[in-house]
């Protein structure tokens, strides 16, 4: 009677003779699993703040030398102080210096880039001709893959291909971020020699203030009339060589103007810069393309494939347009690995088992591999866990071990039931028996990789996802079998 009443009571004799309960938590986690799997959100590195803080003066025209004496250390200065500040790296370049601050991880990034900030208005020790200071805190960029524009043509020409490429792909709808990259800024230089200047009496900064005076856009508030308020805006913006060229440098009193075009030589250029791109040696510009939102690098490289080929069949011949370090491949390619490796181990468990145990327990037992790999993902959005490679590499460290505990438990019953024992009470003595065990079996494979989510720094903030999804499909597949 004891036996009896000891086979009838607790969690898993009550699961075993409520079939109901135990296929209505299979279907949720198979159902609502995949579900889930359709929507996670899917990138190729996880979102993650690099707990830095990024300070850059613009000096124009300054030596890495007078940057350090007027820039850094003022900064540096200004900055030691600040709670949360671990270590300060200043670069001190040609036209520019920058400070990067390395935050502790115990403190918030945006509270210590605001007291940044805060501090290094307060410097009144910059040099005049120095630009006022970006303050922002590093985030990392989920770009999915670059397209290279490649001509042999001018590079004002190549500069325009690039931009309509990049315009037809942000008017594709599946693309939203896009940056060029590896070109040089647009610039507009007028040249005037020292006797014209003498000549007219001149200096170049004169010159300056007059072009700067006449390239304005600027709002001028309002007027209240009888008819209702009109807005008073300056519209006189020049963004091109031939409408500067127009500006009038000197009046006669008789009325008559120098243009500047008169006194200079005016060209649409580019800033100096000593790097250039080829491609297949041509002159060759870049965009790289960023995930944004609910896109994923695998609808983002369709966009582009597919804006790629109808520009392809449009544009003349000679100019390249092709896809450069594509993360969307390698996105495909871990994907297909982990599906390819879950069917073979599915395969595996399914023939192995039936050929030594039986059929219907084999079934039951590869059940376990899809259970515990979709019930994950019902719980990787509450986690705030996206779906990318690294979380992609722990279900590849999972899928090995995730069945275990299940073979385990099914041998047993199976050993049961060959002694003679009725199904029902075998899975009942066999699962109870093994019960303890196989608890601690995966308590210790959880406790195993737990360590991972503690690392500190920047490459913790990527580790923690393999615990977080190891050790609940491990939770997972402890309750499913």
């Amino acid at each position: 009677m004891e036996m009896e009443h000891e086979m009838k009571s607790g969690p898993i004799a009550w699961m075993a003779r409520n079939s109901v309960a135990a296929n209505i938590l299979m279907v949720v986690l198979l159902g609502g699993g995949f579900i889930a799997a359709t929507k996670i959100k899917q990138e190729f590195l996880p979102e993650a703040e690099l707990d830095m803080v990024n300070v850059v003066v613009p000096y124009p025209g300054a030596s890495p030398d007078e940057v350090e004496q007027g820039i850094l250390l003022a900064v540096e200065e200004s900055v030691r102080g600040i709670d949360g500040v671990k270590k300060l790296t200043a670069t001190a370049n040609e036209g520019s210096g920058s400070v990067l601050i390395e935050v502790l991880p115990s403190y918030d990034v945006n509270r210590v880039t605001d007291d940044v900030r805060n501090e290094v208005d307060r410097v009144r020790t910059l040099p005049l001709d120095a630009e006022e200071p970006v303050i922002s805190a590093v985030k990392l960029k989920r770009s999915v893959m670059d397209v290279i524009v490649a001509a042999d043509v001018s590079e004002g020409v190549l500069r325009e291909l690039a931009e309509q490429v990049r315009d037809r792909l942000l008017q594709s709808g599946g693309v939203t971020q896009i940056e060029l990259s590896n070109v040089r800024n647009h610039e507009i230089a007028a040249e005037i020699s020292q006797d014209k200047l003498r000549e007219l009496n001149l200096s170049l900064q004169n010159v300056a203030d007059i072009i700067a005076r006449s390239s304005l856009e600027l709002p001028g508030g309002g007027m209240k009339t009888s008819g209702g308020e009109i807005l008073v805006r300056v519209k006189d913006r020049r963004d091109f060589g031939r409408d500067f060229a127009q500006i009038p440098i000197v009046t006669a009193p008789d009325g008559t103007r120098l243009l500047l075009e008169d006194i200079a030589q005016i060209r649409d250029s580019f800033d100096e810069s000593d790097k250039f791109s080829f491609y297949n040696g041509k002159p060759a510009m870049s965009m790289t393309i960023y995930r944004v939102g609910k896109e994923t690098p695998l609808t983002v490289e369709e966009s582009v494939l597919k804006v790629l080929d109808e520009l392809r069949a449009t544009m003349p011949e000679g100019i390249e347009l092709t896809m450069w370090n594509n993360r969307a491949e390698m996105f495909r390619g871990r994907m297909g690995l982990l599906l390819k490796n879950g069917a073979i181990g599915l395969v595996l468990v399914f023939v192995m088992l039936g050929l030594f145990l039986e059929m219907r327990l084999a079934f039951w037992v590869m059940l376990g591999i899809p259970i515990s790999f979709l019930g994950t993902f019902l719980f990787m959005g509450a986690m705030d866990v996206s779906l990318n490679m690294i979380t992609m590499f722990a279900f590849l460290i999972a899928l090995g071990i995730v069945v275990d505990d299940a073979i385990v438990v099914g041998e047993n019953i199976y050993h049961y039931h060959q002694d003679g024992m009725p199904f029902l009470q075998a899975a009942i003595k066999g699962a109870r028996e093994i019960a303890m065990p196989v608890t601690f079996s995966i308590l210790t494979n959880i406790v195993a990789f737990l360590p991972l989510y503690f690392v500190p720094g920047v490459m913790g903030k990527f580790f923690r996802n393999i615990p977080m999804v190891v050790c609940a499909t491990f939770a997972i597949s402890l309750i499913e079998a």
